[in-house]
């Protein structure tokens, strides 16, 4: 199996997302309900489920998957709250 440079670069910049939202929050730099935090991890985890769609590692889609729904639920919530909060 060949793995091309653009899969590459596209595993490393959803790496790269998500590491950014988890470093972000152990640091106290971003809060996870912030829709920030969760853009990142939902984007940077649907990019990785992709990648693990073909060829198709089990595992890994679900992970990646169940972590992109996961987050844009967070995001939805906390976008649906937050007009409430500003009022």
């Amino acid at each position: 199996m060949q793995i091309t440079l653009s899969t590459q670069v596209a595993s490393l910049a959803g790496a790269l997302l998500i590491l950014v939202a988890y470093i972000g929050h152990q640091f106290h730099w971003m809060d996870s309900a912030q829709p920030l935090y969760n853009v990142l991890n939902a984007v940077g985890s649907g990019i990785l489920a992709w990648l693990a769609f073909r060829p198709f590692q089990f595992g890994f889609f679900v992970l990646e998957t169940a972590w992109a729904l996961v987050s844009i639920y967070a995001f939805a919530k906390t976008m649906r709250a937050s007009p409430q909060a500003s009022a």
